[in-house]
């Protein structure tokens, strides 16, 4: 029987009606009312120890490498039992700074459980900005692999906080080099910091309130440096809770019923990024989901990985997407197991969601929007409604509140008298349980960002008659023009329109007489296959006058990207204005 699909308010209020595991109710945090999930776990470590039940289920499949829910829960609780034998008590941070590994898994687990703060880094950063975010969370625990060792070593005198390393060998075989010993510094090998792991070992005792600090993560930091995102245990489940209803209304929008099916996730996106740990890893370890890592990303490795495991689930950001599609054997991978290909964190090409109904016919595309301030989700968009809205990304789920105001606003609440009217920009504002507490140890930006429960986005979007949200693009992006403003992605999407385009990034240079100079970088998919001219005639009647780039740059290789693979336009700025690029 062909599935079907139902109208989407329909199946919301099906959801969220009484006794339903989605039904809302009103909750007073700190002062503030929120609309929550009247049936969200009260912590996160509440879902790890749910996730016993799953018991030999596979939870990590990682580079051969097969780790059981039984096997995880029980190294997990052994992590928390070692780390509060080294001093860690409820509150401490406990950095982790690794690839997706199984022992960086149980590191997170395990922090949460001691009753710690686990404080994600990123894996990429320089020694310099290691040390940066060690001091910053005064982590006195931090576990990281080889690789990220012998990058920080050279700061082992400049750590303020830390006492102990934990060293993740790159060979699971043998353990790790850690080295020479330092003064104050433990250094210690994971599995003899970890120990012989009882099956039997449970979870310490530790009391947890829903709004103890859980999470410490950093922002992309491409325009200064980083700021520690504090998220709360409640802004974790909530947002949790939130991709779960997200998930269930595509599903059931689209007419089919995967509820209880066993999800198997293709997860690429880091772990110190808000979206691999929430949405990623705490979302599938409450549901039972296999996690699928890879030790680095390979377009034509991960479409065997898709094909070997079965997996259901792929996607993280719209380049991974785009680099499968485009992968010259991608047909002769049997993908037939892919039911969902959902992605968001950066401008999406329109014609992705056709690209994938073409590639992928059983699988349902979705787009979503969040950041790091907001736990992940705010809003996501599927199935049809992705395919009659390719530009949007979606509704916001029950839980949220969203505004749009101008982007002169500069009141302490969105009030409805203040907000703008369908379709307008201006500056996209949130509020919501999911909205983490504030920065760690910066109260001027926690008071410039976050308001009454609200956070101010830094974005520019809309939102239509339907209450469709559509992301324009960050303020601080925006580009003015002989007066008038510009918004990189949308010319950046015109672009991305032109078969030769690989990928391009529009951005604005300091220019005497109009205040900034629009210009495009651009990446082609084939050397010389195409020159800049016939380029700029394929652009100049898409976009408006004073939009249009009076330069192309032609890259010969891939655009500078972060470890979100967000595009980092500072840095090509910088290239253009040395005149090094």
């Amino acid at each position: 029987m062909s599935p079907v699909a139902r109208p989407l308010n329909e199946v919301c209020a099906q959801l969220t009606s009484p006794g339903q595991p989605y039904e809302t109710e009103v909750v007073d945090v700190r002062g503030v009312s929120f609309t929550s999930w009247k049936h969200a776990p009260a912590n996160l470590v509440e879902i790890l120890e749910q996730s016993s039940r799953f018991g030999s289920r596979e939870f990590i499949v990682h580079e051969g490498q097969r780790v059981t829910y039984a096997e995880h829960y029980a190294q997990a609780a052994t992590m928390a039992r070692r780390l509060i034998e080294h001093g860690v008590t409820p509150g401490d941070r406990v950095a982790l700074a690794a690839r997706n590994l199984p022992q960086g898994i149980v590191t997170f687990w395990g922090a949460l459980a001691a009753g710690a703060v686990i404080a994600p880094l990123n894996a990429w950063w320089t020694s310099e900005e290691l040390a940066y975010g060690l001091n910053d969370s005064e982590a006195t625990i931090l576990v990281l692999d080889e690789e990220r060792l012998a990058r920080l070593r050279k700061q082992f005198n400049h750590l303020e906080h830390l006492r102990h390393i934990v060293v993740i060998s790159d060979d699971p075989a043998h353990g790790a080099d850690l080295g020479k010993p330092h003064d104050i510094i433990s250094l210690h090998g994971y599995g003899d910091f970890l120990g012989s792991v009882d099956p039997r070992s449970t979870l310490p005792p530790v009391n947890l309130g829903p709004d103890d600090d859980a999470t410490v993560f950093y922002t992309a930091g491409t325009t200064s440096k980083p700021k520690g995102a504090v998220a709360t245990h409640r802004n974790s489940v909530v947002s949790v809770m939130s991709l779960g209803f997200a998930n269930e209304c595509r599903d059931l929008a689209a007419g089919v019923d995967h509820h209880g099916a066993r999800e198997i996730t293709l997860l690429n996106i880091p772990l110190f990024h808000v979206t691999g740990a929430l949405a990623g890893l705490v979302a599938n370890t409450a549901t039972g989901g296999t996690l699928l890592t890879m030790r680095h990303f390979d377009a034509g490795r991960a479409l065997a990985l898709i094909e070997r495991e079965r997996a259901t689930t792929i996607g993280g950001v719209p380049t991974i997407v785009q680099q499968l599609l485009a992968h010259p054997d991608f047909t002769k991978f049997d993908l037939s197991s892919v039911r969902s290909v959902a992605y968001g964190g950066a401008p999406v090409p329109e014609n992705l969601p056709a690209r994938i109904r073409g590639a992928l016919p059983r699988a349902i595309a979705s787009n979503g929007y969040g950041l790091t301030e907001t736990s992940a989700l705010v809003a996501q968009i599927s199935g049809q409604q992705y395919l009659d809205h390719p530009t949007s990304c979606g509704l916001a789920v029950p839980v949220c509140e969203i505004a749009i105001v101008p982007e002169s606003f500069d009141g302490t609440e969105p009030t409805v008298e203040c907000r703008c009217a369908s379709n307008e920009a201006g500056e996209l504002w949130v509020k919501g349980p999911h909205v983490v507490r504030g920065y760690w140890h910066k109260p001027q930006a926690t008071s410039q960002c976050f308001s009454h429960g609200w956070v101010r986005t830094g974005d520019i979007a809309r939102i239509d008659e339907e209450g469709l949200l559509y992301i324009v693009d960050r303020s601080k992006d925006m580009i003015i023009h002989r007066g008038e403003n510009v918004y990189p992605s949308v010319v950046e999407a015109e672009i991305l329109e032109h078969p030769a385009v690989a990928e391009c990034a529009v951005i604005g240079l300091p220019d005497e007489d109009d205040g900034e100079e629009v210009v495009a970088v651009i990446v082609l998919r084939e050397a010389g296959l195409i020159d800049m001219a016939d380029i700029a005639a394929f652009v100049r009647p898409r976009v408006a006058s004073f939009e249009m780039p009076s330069r192309f740059y032609l890259r010969p290789f891939a655009l500078p990207r972060n470890a979100q693979l967000k595009v980092l336009k500072r840095e090509l700025r910088e290239a253009l204005a040395h005149e090094s690029f």
